[in-house]
C-alpha cells in the first residue's frame, strides 16, 4: 500500500511530506519534501500556540493547514514524479497547538486534504489514546520499535524536533518492554532565542555555530536541571506550554547576553537527553532537525560515551523524514483496524486504533 505522512512539528518550521510503501511488514521510502512555512503562517500559528488564545483564529488556521498540507502532498508526488492516484491513504498528525498531559489538540483539517487530493486520511492520532487514560504521546515509539529493535543491542532512538524524546527499546525488547517519552527541550528554546538575536533573520543556530562561539551560564543551568520534570518517571511529556515564552523569558531574566543563553539552552538540550538515556551502552539513532546542529551532535557523544552515536540515516531512514514515515505507518495500521499506540510509552490501559479516517 502506498501511504504519505505528513508531519509539522512543535518547531513550526514547516510541513515534512513522506511517501513509502508499505507491504508485508516492510517500509520502502520512496519520497520525501519539506515545505518551508512562510514568516506569516509561522507567527500566525506562535499566536495561537499558547494556553490562551482565539477561538476564531484556530478554527481560520485549522482550514488554512488544511490547504498547505493537501498542497505539499501534491508537490511532493509532483516533484518525486508519483502519481496522485498511486497514493492509497494519508496520514497526518496535524500541528499541534496545545498538549498537556491527557490533553491535546492537534489542527490542520482531514476533511479539507481528503477534498483537495482525493485521498482518504487518517487523523487526530493523539485522541483515542488519551481516551484511553494516556497522554497521546509519544506515538512515534511504534515505529521506532518496527525499525530499530535488535536481537541483541539495546537501542535508542532520539528525535530532537522543538521537543526532543527518545524511545528505548532494550535488546530483543517485545513491544510491551518498551519505553518512550519527551527528555524536555529540543530545538524549541534555541530557535526563539536565535530569532530575537537575529532579529528575525535565522530561525535556528545553522551547525551550532552561535552556541560554539558563546559561553554557557552553567549557574542558570544547573538551576535549570532541577526542573522537577526531568527526575519525573515516564510515561510524561511536554510541549510549547513548558519551553515556550515564559521558559525563555526566565532565561532573559538572568541578563546574560543572547549567544550566551543560545549556548546555555543547547547544553540543556543534550544533559536532558542524556540524562534520559543513562550511562547503559547500546546503539543511539538521532533524528529530527537536531541532526544538522553540531554543537549538539557533539556533546552528545560526549556526555554519552557508552553509545555508538550516528543519525537515523545510518539505519536507512532520512533523519528529517522520520517523523513523517513514522504517521504514514501509523495510518496504515489504522486503515487494518490495528493498535498502534505503546502503552507502556503513553501510559494508556491498553492498546488502542488511533486516529479518525476521512473518506475522500
Amino acid at each position: 500500500m502506498r501511504v504519505a505522512g505528513i508531519m509539522s512539528g512543535t518547531s513550526l518550521d514547516g510541513i515534512d511530506v513522506a511517501i513509502v510503501d508499505i507491504h508485508r511488514g516492510r517500509i520502502d521510502p520512496i519520497a520525501f519534501r519539506s515545505t518551508p512555512y512562510s514568516r506569516k503562517m509561522r507567527e500566525l500559528l506562535l499566536s495561537v500556540s499558547n494556553t490562551h488564545t482565539h477561538t476564531a483564529a484556530i478554527s481560520r488556521l485549522n482550514f488554512a493547514l488544511g490547504e498547505l498540507y493537501a498542497k505539499a502532498v501534491i508537490e511532493t508526488a509532483r516533484k518525486a514524479r508519483i502519481p496522485m492516484d498511486s497514493i492509497q491513504l494519508i496520514g497526518c498528525h496535524g500541528q499541534t497547538i496545545f498538549h498537556e498531559s491527557g490533553n491535546s489538540l492537534q489542527i490542520g483539517g482531514a476533511s479539507v486534504i481528503a477534498e483537495r487530493t482525493g485521498i482518504p486520511v487518517v487523523s487526530n492520532f493523539r485522541a483515542r489514546d488519551i481516551g484511553a487514560g494516556g497522554q497521546g504521546a509519544p506515538l512515534v515509539p511504534f515505529f521506532d520499535f518496527r525499525m530499530f529493535r535488535h536481537p541483541t543491542r539495546r537501542r535508542v532512538a532520539l528525535n530532537i524536533g522543538g521537543i526532543a524524546n527518545i524511545t528505548v527499546i532494550p535488546a530483543g525488547a517485545r513491544l510491551e518492554e518498551v519505553t518512550a517519552f519527551d527528555t524536555g527541550p529540543g530545538n524549541m528554546v534555541i530557535d526563539q532565542l536565535v530569532s530575537e538575536y537575529t532579529g528575525g533573520r535565522q530561525t535556528f543556530d545553522r551547525e551550532g555555530r552561535i552556541a560554539d562561539q558563546a559561553e554557557p551560564d552553567l549557574l542558570l543551568l544547573a538551576d535549570l536541571l532541577r526542573d522537577r520534570y526531568y527526575s519525573k518517571k515516564p510515561p510524561k511529556s511536554a510541549g510549547r506550554e513548558q519551553y515556550g515564552e515564559a521558559f525563555v523569558a526566565r532565561l532573559k531574566a538572568s541578563g546574560r547576553e543572547l549567544p550566551d543563553l543560545i549556548a546555555t539552552a543547547a547544553l540543556l538540550t543534550v544533559l536532558t537527553i542524556a540524562r534520559a538515556i543513562g550511562p547503559q551502552p547500546g546503539d543511539l539513532a538521532v533524528s529530527g532537525g537536531g541532526v544538522h546542529n553540531r554543537f549538539l551532535m557533539d556533546h552528545l557523544t560526549a556526555f554519552l560515551p557508552n553509545m555508538r552515536v550516528a543519525t537515523a540515516r545510518d539505519y536507512g531512514i532520512d533523519p528529517d523524514a522520520k517523523e513523517a514515515v513514522a504517521f504514514a505507518l501509523l495510518a496504515h495500521e489504522t486503515w487494518f483496524g490495528r493498535p498502534s499506540n505503546v502503552p507502556s510509552a503513553t501510559g494508556a490501559r491498553h492498546p488502542v486504533v488511533l486516529g479518525d479516517v476521512t473518506k475522500s
